[in-house]
């Protein structure tokens, strides 16, 4: 089954180097880079905060790198993703190098080698790992490969998905006059845009498919891949060709058991918690003012934008469960998502971390509230109060 990772337990180091000394230099990777971050940081992939992704452009030495990766390393717990872009090395006992802005052909000492990021991949508590290597080949740097060995087979790591692009020159990578290299490029547009007919999940394998299809179309090498373990499992975000475009606005079609909802049972983080739950109405095909109606009221279209926009864990539950069930969550998972919500909160009250922006009100407040979820579940009050009561600001 294909999952994603959560965001508030997950890191990303993005490395790139467009400007080189003694090599052919890729101005294309400077915009893969900024590209990349924000994709991965906004709705159309893993929604991660921007802390949490790193950007290292143009590092003047290995160490410039492996600082920020090592930080990332020892925080990720979910899943790390390192991408690097630029001229993939070979040095002479065949070992993957990566290229640095003062890297020259003949002195490997001035790479960085990639068994010393391979070593940080292995020793990091992240469950998951996900390598993506878009590194050009030219024949003047490329030194000696063997041609039974890949690049995907020189920097395999257990438990890691490594999808590496298999260029040899750098026209092929970088063609002239285009924004990114060929295969970052057809990633953004993969993960932009979705792609139609393929399944609500785009996952690693899904991903390497499509790109090897769509890189041969244009006369592009194609893309390498290796998994270790469960990692072609793990997604980079939703297909977005497979989402509703409208909204719905009839009883008779709002009945999605069937669509891909977010997993709270996979969710780990306050960070997770949010950005799932905001997730909840882009897979409903609801808009605001839809989820308000089918609330009967009880929510209003700038208590829905405060949910699914707030900083900080709900400190009472009613609030949410109203917009779950308007969002037409099945009651089964709404369950799950109370049991991960009681358990964060439990969690954030133990070590005293804020979980909410705003006060709970009084005890006589959350009793009310807990009577109004448990009528929820009983199905006995589907008002859960009067018509248009909106529950207080803050309480979830």
């Amino acid at each position: 089954m294909s999952v994603l990772p959560d965001p508030g337990a997950s890191r990303a180091v993005l490395i790139g180097t467009s400007r080189y000394d003694h090599l052919e230099r890729l101005p294309a990777v400077s915009n893969n880079l900024t590209a990349l971050a924000d994709l991965l940081s906004g709705p159309l992939s893993l929604r991660m905060p921007t802390p949490h992704v790193t950007v290292v452009e143009n590092p003047p030495d290995p160490a410039t790198v492996m600082n920020p990766l090592r930080q990332a390393a020892a925080e990720a717990t979910d899943t790390l993703l390192v991408y690097y872009a630029g001229h993939g090395l070979i040095d002479p006992h065949d070992a993957l190098a990566l290229a640095l802005p003062h890297t020259h052909p003949g002195r490997v000492e001035t790479s960085l080698a990639y068994d010393w990021l391979r070593q940080i991949l292995l020793d990091s508590p992240a469950q998951r790992h996900i390598v993506l290597l878009d590194c050009c080949y030219s024949g003047r740097a490329l030194g000696r490969m063997s041609a039974s060995q890949g690049l995907a087979d020189q920097a395999a790591v257990e438990g890691t998905f490594l999808l590496a692009a298999s260029a040899e020159t750098r026209t092929a990578l970088a063609p002239v006059g285009d924004t990114h290299t060929a295969f970052t490029g057809a990633l953004l547009e993969t993960l932009r845009h979705g792609i139609p007919g393929g399944p609500p999940l785009l996952d690693l394998e899904t991903i390497y498919r499509h790109l090897r299809l769509t890189l041969e179309a244009r006369a592009h090498p194609v893309p390498q891949a290796r998994n270790r373990n469960t990692g072609a499992r793990l997604a980079l975000g939703r297909n977005h060709a497979d989402l509703p475009t409208t909204p719905v606005t009839t009883e008779a079609s709002v009945e999605p058991d069937h669509r891909l909802w977010p997993d709270p049972t996979s969710i780990r983080t306050i960070t997770g918690f949010l950005t799932n739950l905001a997730a909840v109405r882009e897979v409903s095909g609801l808009t605001q003012q839809e989820v308000s109606r089918r609330s009967a009221g009880r929510i209003s279209t700038g208590t829905i934008s405060r949910l699914t926009n707030r900083g900080a864990l709900p400190a009472a539950w009613n609030t949410t469960a109203v917009y779950l069930a308007a969002c037409s969550v099945p009651d089964d998972q709404i369950q799950q998502w109370h049991r991960t919500w009681q358990k964060l909160r439990n969690t954030a009250t133990k070590t005293q971390e804020p979980f909410t922006a705003t006060p709970q009100g009084s005890t006589a407040e959350q009793g009310k509230a807990r009577r109004r979820f448990s009528a929820l579940w009983r199905g006995r009050d589907h008002r859960l109060g009067s018509a248009g009561a909106e529950a207080p600001e803050g309480r979830g």
